[in-house]
């Protein structure tokens, strides 16, 4: 094999070297941007729980000056959630077992 070849070889090492180096460095830049985007979203996060927590204090204050019990309202509304997921659950089911059954018709 003469220079030519071992030229051609080298220059497509070379080629595929800045191919890679390129590639890390886009991926470098995504990196950063998805840790950028992380710590925005992790500090709304943070405020926006600090905020709810300072609304249900005072809905709170606001419940017990208005003789409301609040542990039984809450108790009440998780009922009528589960009440609704199970609802959801069981047509979900209905809904996938008349697709098995009509998928077994054709």
């Amino acid at each position: 094999m003469g220079l030519g070849g071992t030229a051609k070889k080298l220059q497509k090492v070379t080629e595929m070297a800045e191919d890679v180096y390129t590639r890390l460095n886009d991926l470098r830049d995504q990196v950063v941007e998805m840790r950028e985007t992380t710590q925005e979203t992790s500090d709304r996060v943070d405020r926006l729980e600090r905020e709810t927590a300072e609304m249900r204090a005072l809905l709170e204050a606001v419940a017990e000056n208005e003789g409301i019990d609040v542990e039984s309202v809450t108790a009440d509304a998780h009922i009528v959630e589960a009440e609704r997921d199970g609802e959801q659950a069981n047509d979900e089911a209905s809904t996938d077992a008349s697709s098995t059954a009509n998928d077994g018709e054709e």
